[in-house]
């Protein structure tokens, strides 16, 4: 498959994509996810903190994925929205903060981490091959322009 950025704002995706949930909920395969890492703060001059400071702290970077791919995987493409956010040091808190994988729904995906501006979002596309990326390029065109129904799924049907 060959892989290449694609030019649109995740919000826009993000909501379109709500939108046509709603509309025509098979038209997509969906899936969202969180992980979250938590590390020790590294030494770094630059942060000026002392051994027993660092102790007391911690690193958190979560990266949230959205997966789009057509209802039909002979289609051969994915489009994937990647959100990573570099919470940076935080103190620990009563609420121990989940690590690894977890789904989530698309909603949840829109309201902690796409809404808010959280982290550097990137969008990527894949296409099997040039039909592929042709109906990718439908889907993101229907997507800009914020056309619905049949014809702006990047099938061809």
């Amino acid at each position: 498959m060959r892989s290449y950025p694609i030019d649109v704002d995740p919000e826009q995706i993000v909501r379109w994509l709500m939108d046509e949930q709603m509309a025509a909920p098979a038209r997509f395969k969906i899936l969202a996810r969180r992980a979250a890492e938590v590390r020790d703060i590294p030494v770094r001059k630059e942060l000026h903190l002392g051994d027993e400071e660092r102790e007391d702290l911690t690193e958190v970077d979560t990266i949230a994925t959205l997966e789009i791919a057509p209802a039909h995987a002979s289609d051969g493409w994915l489009l994937t929205v990647v959100v990573e956010d570099e919470a940076g040091p935080r103190l620990p808190d009563k609420r121990p903060l989940a690590e690894g994988e977890e789904q989530i729904d698309l909603r949840t995906f829109y309201n902690e981490f796409v809404r808010p501006g959280r982290g550097l979002a990137n969008v990527a596309a894949e296409a099997e091959d040039e039909a592929a990326e042709a109906r990718v390029e439908q889907l993101v065109s229907a997507i800009e322009e914020n056309r619905h129904g049949p014809g702006s799924s990047g099938s061809e049907n």
